[in-house]
């Protein structure tokens, strides 16, 4: 895709974010590499970064599959997603989130 900005801009600026980047994360290897104990409130915080993270990976796949926004019962991921989750919730295994979401998806796409 043509852009107004030259080659020299372009690559500034990716560099730029990259050192940045790379600057935010070291600070927290340096910073937990120089204190003994972590704090208790930064520890409760840390715990639900794993889930934040997941959702922000998995939502927009389920939500725009195809690039519209799609909350109707004819969006197979969001009918499978909420289905597993449904049994994440009931049963907190993984494995059967796994199937329950998996075994939906494909009942979905294929049978119905």
């Amino acid at each position: 895709m043509p852009t107004s900005y030259d080659a020299t801009t372009v690559w500034g600026v990716i560099v730029v974010a990259g050192v940045l980047t790379f600057a935010i994360r070291g600070s927290f290897v340096y910073l937990f590499g120089r204190i003994d104990e972590v704090p208790p409130q930064v520890q409760s915080a840390l715990e639900y970064v794993p889930a934040a993270v997941f959702a922000a990976l998995v939502f927009p796949a389920i939500i725009v599959p195809e690039g519209a926004v799609s909350l109707s019962l004819g969006n197979e991921r969001l009918v499978a997603g909420t289905l597993a989750a449904i049994a994440a919730w009931y049963t907190e295994r993984v494995f059967v989130t796994i199937v329950v979401g998996m075994g939906a998806l494909w009942v979905l796409r294929f049978v119905v």
